[in-house]
């Protein structure tokens, strides 16, 4: 009986979610339940999926409105009404233009008019689809309108947005906050009314006694109306069904890519090798999954068409198949890759392709993937109210002054206690914490589908023009829409730009063929990097972090550095699985400390679980689950499970699997903690892998083109560290860095031999237009002779001018830019130039004799601290004390257990909250040699001893070794002097 209802998927307008509302509709009687969201329809599928849940027959439609201002309801018969309400409201979302006062004629969508509307349009003719929807409270004005004579036409249209008067007061505060004004300013047609809310069926239908014709019509319409989605155990794929003409000629087609491609992967087929092919081609058919690889598959061949480098990894690099046909470059052979991980009968799903692209080349790839598939979307996520934020828009709402507003978004509500209107703030920023606010783009997601898009969705039209879905992951794939992960990152643009580069500072280099990968893996000097930790720029293996876990692990294979990839994950990191893998990898004696039956099972990290799949393993083979139930246990580990209720039946049977087995109830309970640390966090094996892959890939020009490929590093935004220390690895690695030069450098940065020109783009107050004409003179004219020539030609203001001539940018001329600078003044005012327009003739340059102005260099040093953000000469070079008797950092090792004094230039830090809820903090210094060590702040001395940004500090503390790894427990620590700006302030 209710044709229009709302969820809070009405943006900063409904009250509760989708459940919500079926559960007052059983509460109030209601049989068949209408859901009409406001120009949205992101609750639909899922409201589809969880009406059986309650006995209610589900009807979707859309609530189509001009801001608050609702101009009709559009209501689906079927399937197809679906597709046609969902395909009108995106023409409007797309176009931006105003809903009109009147729908166009649906062949399966019934359209409802508000009766004020008809009222106010003085509407009289009205389509075989159309009708005029009456609330409750307006039947008083119905027999004395000229509508009371359409008796076919009038049907019931109670609002329901609201629950109660806490709801109504709620859905005020979102008008408000969308409107972005006082509560006290929000005009009445921006809100529902109080009165917008369900009765239970009796009482409606009471109301409508006397109009038994209204109740007639509204049971007719809704009998019409029947939708239809399968979900869960009985979802079937959604996504496209055929690459070619027929699943049979994809078939043969994969099949025909696998034999035409093998043997570019494998020199020597053995019977391993085709025995895995043979059996993932027909797990793949068999569970229809062919499509799903050749799409992958175009789209990798378009990139490499294109030169783009791609990395596959996800689950999906578990698979033979992929290998062989280029998605991804993990040897599943090599790496004993754990099919079931990849795929097995009882997975309802594609395996995970998650495939990399460089930054730079994602949009394309996007493009190509919407210009080359016909149903195409991205696939959208949900920004949600968080609690500090809508605390501060509450407190806007309520006209609280800012100091107020910040108490209580900081946590200190005590200092307002007894304020009735923070209370209030408080009080419903609990309640609207959590609502979503507004659609976004999911990071990665594309939808390539059989049916329309709009078969299953409205869809909105994001800055960077692609259609995208009104629902996320989750509802996605119960439904049986399987999205396609297309990444960008900037560790793929690095490799492809220090290739570029490297082809133009070393011709005489050979082509490089980055894929590769197999000679780089056998590297010793590639490997040396590794183990010795100097990785730094090098994609996932350079964060103190990491280069801590790999010297304590002696990293030295591709082996190794898989396993590392993965044991640094939160997951086996945080359950102590790390150390203990640390401690049996360099003790072989260890091992065999582990039980018998986990050794058997995962021998290649000695028993314990640091993949995904060694959560299917131990499952399946140490507590005897079958494959289905270990794969609910896998998904439940990755985050992404909608349902405990199964998860929770297949932890009890874990459990009383083991104790059928006689396993020690400790043992069950250790491993049962295990596999639970996972959640959320672990790495398929073949994923690490993919990671692996590209770090070898990173490694291998880190090795052999240092220079070129701290350039690219620093071209494409860094990585873990500031650029100030990757500007540090590249004089490490023998280059000479300059700051910009007018003639020698670009926006971004260059190299010439061994020299590095920093770009004018790390210049921050250097206005983008002055670069490009510069660059565009130059380009076009020569280098520039002298500061006159450079002012001759290019239009630009003395504050502007001023800043190259501080960075030195006319070292050229051999003039120092103190000297610089006054000709620059004299000269600009002599000709009264304001930059506005460009000479026609050169004029006549003054020449004015100065006296000898010299530059230090701390004046530099200054200069380039405040127009780069860093020096470029040592921190060690700027400080203003004499270094007290100390140690390096290569000689920590020397002094195991030992107080000693480091000195060290801040290079990263990070806090850490123990389980005892104590602040520790971790830091990365550099020594006066280049070389890094790192410190552990305790809590009894981090706030004693703060550390106060970038300089040289003195670090004392003892020296521990963890596994041949050296570090400083510090018991002080001090920031040194500087040597103050010899030109004042």
């Amino acid at each position: 009986m209710y044709l229009n209802c709302h969820t809070y998927y009405s943006l900063r307008f409904g009250t509760f979610s989708e459940v919500e509302l079926l559960a007052l509709a059983k509460e109030h009687g209601v049989e068949c339940l209408v859901l009409t969201d406001i120009n949205n329809t992101s609750a639909c599928l899922n409201f589809i999926r969880k009406a059986s849940t309650f006995n209610i027959k589900p009807v979707v439609g859309i609530d189509f409105r001009n801001g608050a201002h609702q101009q009709f309801v559009g209501i689906a018969k079927n399937n197809a009404g679906f597709l046609e309400l969902n395909s009108y409201l995106s023409d409007f979302s797309h176009s931006k233009k105003a809903i009109p006062n009147e729908a166009l004629e649906f062949k399966n969508a019934f359209i409802i008019y508000p009766f004020e509307a008809v009222l106010e349009q003085n509407k009289t003719t009205f389509k075989t689809n159309e009708y005029i929807g009456v609330s409750a409270d307006e039947l008083r004005k119905l027999p004395f309108s000229k509508y009371i004579v359409f008796k076919d036409k009038l049907v019931i249209q109670q609002q329901v947005t609201v629950r109660n008067k806490r709801d109504f007061n709620a859905h005020r505060l979102l008008r408000a906050i969308d409107n972005n004004m006082l509560l006290s300013k929000l005009q009445k047609t921006e809100e529902c009314r109080e009165q917008d809310k369900m009765l239970p069926v009796e009482v409606l239908e009471d109301d409508f006694k006397q109009f038994p014709f209204i109740i007639e019509n509204t049971k007719k319409l809704l009998a019409q109306c029947e939708i239809q989605f399968n979900f869960g155990e009985h979802r079937i794929s959604q996504n496209q069904q055929t690459y070619l003409a027929s699943k049979d000629a994809d078939y043969q087609y994969l099949e025909q890519l696998c034999k035409d491609h093998i043997s570019k992967r494998y020199s020597h087929i053995s019977e391993k090798v085709k025995e895995r092919l043979r059996i993932e081609l027909k797990t793949i058919r068999e569970l229809d999954f062919v499509s799903y690889f050749l799409i992958n598959y175009d789209i990798i061949t378009y990139s490499k068409s294109q030169g783009y480098i791609h990395v596959g990894r996800g689950s999906g690099a578990n698979s033979i198949v992929a290998y062989i046909i280029g998605i991804t470059d993990v040897d599943p052979i090599e790496l004993d890759l754990y099919f079931e991980r990849f795929i097995n009968p009882f997975r309802a799903s594609p395996p995970d392709f998650d495939i990399d692209f460089s930054w730079k080349d994602r949009e394309d790839i996007t493009q190509y993937i919407f210009k080359r598939f016909k149903n195409v979307a991205l696939l959208a996520t949900y920004n949600t109210f968080k609690y500090r934020a809508v605390v501060r828009e509450l407190g806007k709402v309520f006209g609280l002054p800012k100091e107020e507003i910040d108490k209580l978004a900081g946590g200190k509500s005590h200092a307002l206690e007894g304020d009735e209107m923070a209370a209030l703030v408080l009080k419903y920023g609990a309640l609207i914490e959590g609502f979503p606010n507004h659609l976004s783009v999911h990071s990665c997601g594309i939808l390539i589908l059989e049916q329309p898009i709009h078969y299953y969705s409205a869809t909105d039209l994001p800055p960077k023009g692609f259609p995208t879905v009104q629902f996320d992951m989750i509802i996605a794939e119960d439904t049986g829409i399987f999205k396609f992960d297309i990444l960008g990152q900037r560790g793929l643009a690095k490799i492809k730009e220090a290739i570029e580069i490297i082809a133009y500072n070393r011709p005489e280099v050979p082509p490089i063929d980055i894929t590769q990968v197999e000679c780089f893996k056998r590297d010793p000097k590639i490997n040396t990097l590794l183990k010795s930790g100097k990785a730094i720029g090098a994609y996932y293996v350079e964060s103190p972090a990491m280069r801590g876990l790999m010297q304590k692990l002696q990293t030295q294979d591709y082996i190794g550095l898989v396993a590392a990839s993965s044991i640094i994950r939160p997951g086996v990191s945080g359950s102590g699985m790390k150390t203990e893998f640390i401690r049996r990898q360099r003790k072989p004696e260890t091992r065999r400390e582990g039980n018998a039956k986990l050794l058997e099972i995962m021998p290649e990290t000695y028993g314990i679980m640091v993949y995904q799949e060694d959560v299917l393993k131990v499952a399946n083979q140490f507590a005897g689950l079958t494959l289905g139930e270990a794969d609910v246990l896998r998904r439940g580990m990755s985050g992404k499970f909608r349902s405990r209720t199964e998860f929770v039946a297949v932890e009890e049977k874990f459990i009383a699997n083991c104790k059928a087995r006689g396993y020690p109830d400790a043992l069950t309970l250790e491993v049962w903690n295990q596999i639970k640390s996972f959640a959320g966090y672990a790495f398929a094996k073949g994923h690490s892998a993919s990671y692996a892959v590209e770090s070898y890939q990173s490694l291998y020009l880190k090795c052999y083109y240092p220079l070129e490929f701290m350039v690219a590093v620093l071209n494409n935004g860094g990585g873990f560290y500031s650029a100030e220390h990757y500007i540090h690895e590249a004089k490490m690695c023998g280059g000479d860095v300059q700051p910009p030069c007018i003639n020698k450098s670009d926006h971004p940065n260059v190299i010439n031999g061994t020299t590095i020109y920093l770009g004018f783009g790390y210049l921050r107050s250097l206005e983008h237009l002055v670069i490009k004409r510069l660059l565009t003179e130059r380009q076009f004219n020569g280098v520039f002779q002298s500061l006159d020539d450079f002012i001759d030609r290019v239009l630009i203001s003395i504050e502007q001018l001023t800043i190259l001539i501080r960075i030195d940018a006319f070292r050229f001329t051999g003039q120092p830019k103190t000297e610089l600078l006054w000709q620059a003044i004299f000269k600009c005012q002599a000709n009264k130039s304001k930059s506005i327009q460009s000479k026609l003739f050169k004029p006549a340059q003054k020449h004015f004799n100065l006296p000898s102005l010299n530059t230090s260099f701390v004046e530099d040093a200054y200069d380039q601290m405040e127009l780069l953000s860093f020096p470029l000469c040592s921190y060690f070079k700027l400080i203003n004390e004499n270094l007290q008797p100390h140690i390096k950092a290569k000689d920590m090792n020397k002094h195991v257990n030992q107080n000693v004094l480091l000195y060290g230039i801040l290079v990263n830090t990070r806090f850490h909250n123990t389980s005892q809820g104590k602040r520790i903090r971790f830091c990365t210094f550099t020594d006066q040699e280049g070389h890094y060590f790192d410190t552990v702040h305790f809590s009894k001395v981090v706030d004693q001893y703060p550390v106060h940004g970038i300089g040289v500090y003195a670090c004392y503390g003892k020296v521990t070794s963890d596994f041949d790894f050296c570090s400083i427990d510090i018991l002080w620590s001090r920031k040194l002097s500087v040597i103050p700006d010899p030109r004042g302030d």
